[in-house]
């Protein structure tokens, strides 16, 4: 370089190194880049022309996130965002003239680039990316929800599981920040959403509930549910106007054999309220106990003809022989739902 700079100081002299020099004064080094915009060998009214196209689009348009059928806009007004141009063009300017005058006439002569990247000084406001990140998780996001069962008094009936959704926020976030600082023309962002399963699928209902029994009060029957399939139905006596077997959904807490009565102190039990009474004739409660519900139950009873009426205190009686075969094949924990 040394060489080929004493040739041109021989051949045109010092003066005219300067002139020439000064004549470059406006103009950008080649390899200089605004954001990755090259604006080398512009003057800085070209400079400023190509960085305004380059950016008229991410200026104007706004990014659109889009999740199938959901889409939301942040507009560049929205956003507060700004591009310092003229900053910009300046800065390439100085640094096109941060080298010494000999250096600066090579460059120009044989063509030769700098390595220089300049930050286009873009600026927007974090909140408004921040806050359509939100609106995005709070529509898109939604817990997994667990199957679970449907009950009326003759069926029960499936409810499917359903994966949740979530927005991957963070990454959200830096995706709408990286199109905002990219001179590109695209606008539109894929929003990242992970699936989250939940704890019971459908495929396992009929494990979780082996057993389950309803109660149709209107019809005085129960019935069996083994694997969510119907497997029994008996009749039933169920509690009276004023001592009703309770609805709702309940479950087998006790079971007993051969059952003690403790008598409830209320007024229908009269002399006998509060009393045990042990197994045998004077206990109403034959065979088999099943309690579910604050001193209510299922039990036998040889009051046949009870059965199919409300002729109980609250419990729910059966044959003794029903009760027995039902008895065998009821857990304790057992869902028991009384509609």
């Amino acid at each position: 370089m040394a060489v080929a700079i004493a040739l041109v100081v021989l051949f045109v002299g010092a003066g005219g190194l300067l002139a020439y020099d000064s004549s470059l004064t406006n103009t950008i080094a080649h390899g200089i880049k605004v954001g990755g915009v090259d604006v080398g060998g512009l003057n800085a009214g070209q400079a400023r022309q190509r960085l305004r196209d380059a950016y008229a689009t991410r200026l104007a348009d706004p990014i659109t996130l889009r999740y199938r059928d959901r889409r939301f806009t942040l507009t560049p007004r929205a956003a507060r965002l700004s591009i310092e141009i003229d900053g910009s063009v300046q800065q390439a300017l100085s640094d096109t003239r941060a080298s010494n005058l000999f250096t600066r006439v090579w460059r120009s002569l044989t063509g030769a680039r700098v390595s220089d990247e300049i930050d286009p000084g873009i600026r927007y406001s974090q909140g408004a990316v921040n806050r359509l990140v939100s609106r995005a998780a709070t529509t898109i996001d939604r817990q997994a929800r667990d199957a679970s069962i449907s009950y009326s008094g003759n069926s029960i009936s499936p409810v499917g599981s359903q994966a949740g959704l979530q927005v991957a926020t963070a990454q959200l976030a830096s995706q709408i920040g990286s199109a905002l600082n990219d001179p590109g023309p695209d606008r539109a962002i894929s929003i990242p959403v992970t699936r989250t399963l939940p704890h019971m699928t459908t495929s396992q209902l009929a494990q979780r509930y082996p057993t389950i029994i309803t109660v149709d009060r209107s019809a005085f029957t129960l019935r069996l549910w083994k694997h969510l399939r119907l497997a029994q139905s008996y009749t039933i006596a169920v509690g009276m106007v004023g001592l009703e077997t309770p609805a709702g959904l309940y479950h087998v807490q006790d079971k007993q054999v051969d059952p003690s009565w403790h008598v409830p102190n209320s007024a229908w039990a009269g002399s006998l309220a509060g009393q045990t009474i042990p197994p045998g004739p004077q206990d109403p409660l034959k065979a088999r106990w099943m309690g579910i519900y604050n001193g209510a139950g299922i039990h036998g009873t040889d009051e046949l003809s009870s059965l199919g009426t409300a002729a109980s205190h609250g419990c729910i009686r059966m044959t003794i022989h029903d009760v027995i075969d039902l008895y065998n094949q009821t857990p304790l924990g057992t869902p028991v739902y009384i509609a």
